[in-house]
């Protein structure tokens, strides 16, 4: 596990659009290129000497939001929540003997002495010690790098599904995915279109992952105690809005000081993480781990932060914590 000390985000964006129309892409194109302002210029663009290409990339998304930006369409809510009570574990009560009378009503005749009522077996007590949790125990099998630096929403989703055996882990389904991102895209859900947690979700029910919800929570560890939580009772991957909403990892499993179904204090101490950024260096988050890597506390708190977007506000996300949460058995899906 590499440790880094990130500076704050500035370009990346969790949301991907690949253009529908080529032709208006071609003619958007153009009109960069007559604004680079020389061959030079350009030949920096296309080597990406000094970041120029990316640049150049930013300017023609741009573009194309002006000229043809997402609907603004209705999207599934993000809700306030926080880890719901659960019932402690306690040993059941001794029960008190009845008392039996010493004589009985009728005159001269004696009752037999009282005898106790059995106090019932308690209930063993559920032993309190560290547990460790995963959904799956092949990652490898299931990875699949999210193919271009936009492309980690739908690099997710394609996991959480090969998760549950609802998808490939190959490359034709990603791009299958990206295909379809105009069916979900919405305003309200990425300012820059695309990929937004909404859109997961609705990418994730039309492929048969159905009753995933997006919630958002005050703190970091009521939003991994949740999803261990809901994890343990579903055994269905969450989805980590990391990089303050700029991308996605899919958890898959979680290490706790006890049983987070059973203990209300449990602490959730890391969790098990595919991340479609590997096996790339970001220069703003360093170098991505392997599939199915522990990531502890101190790489929780370096990667899972509150919810920030440069391209603007939104109101029920800004500074929570975001997660795709199952609620649905995972053999209920499909």
């Amino acid at each position: 596990m590499t440790h880094r000390v990130p500076p704050t985000p500035s370009w990346f964006s969790s949301s991907s659009r690949r253009p529908r129309r080529r032709l208006r892409v071609v003619a958007l194109g153009l009109v960069a290129v007559l604004l680079a302002g020389s061959i030079t210029a350009m030949g920096a663009v296309w080597t990406n000497a000094f970041g120029a290409g990316d640049r150049f990339a930013n300017l023609l998304d741009r573009i194309d939001l002006i000229i043809d930006p997402p609907p603004d369409r209705p999207i599934a809510p993000t809700q306030l929540s926080t880890p719901r009570p659960i019932a402690r574990a306690t040993a059941a009560p001794t029960a008190v003997p009845t008392p039996t009378p010493a004589s009985s009503p009728v005159a001269g005749v004696t009752s037999p002495p009282s005898t106790p009522t059995p106090a019932p077996t308690p209930e063993p007590t559920p032993r309190r010690e560290p547990v460790a949790m995963r959904v799956t125990q092949t990652p490898v099998s299931l990875f699949n790098s999210q193919i271009t630096k936009d492309w980690c929403a739908p690099a997710g989703v394609q996991m959480t599904l090969s998760v549950l055996g609802l998808a490939p882990a190959t490359n034709a389904f990603q791009e299958e995915l990206v295909d379809r991102a105009h069916e979900w895209e919405s305003r309200r859900d990425s300012l820059n279109g695309g990929w937004g947690p909404a859109a997961m979700v609705q990418a994730l029910e039309a492929y048969g992952a159905r009753g995933y919800e997006i919630r958002a929570y005050g703190r970091r560890s009521d939003a991994l105690l949740d999803a261990a939580r809901a994890m343990g009772e579903t055994q269905a991957p969450a989805i980590l809005l990391a990089w303050r909403g700029a991308h996605t990892w899919v958890m898959i499993g979680y290490r706790a000081t006890a049983d987070p179904l059973v203990f209300e204090d449990a602490k959730i101490t890391g969790a098990y993480i595919l991340d479609p950024w590997y096996p790339r260096v970001s220069s703003i988050w360093g170098a991505s781990d392997p599939p199915g890597t522990f990531q502890d506390e101190a790489e929780m708190e370096r990667n899972f932060l509150q919810w920030k977007r440069p391209e603007g506000k939104y109101p029920d996300r800004d500074g929570k914590w975001i997660v795709v949460i199952p609620t649905i058995h995972a053999s209920d899906m499909g």
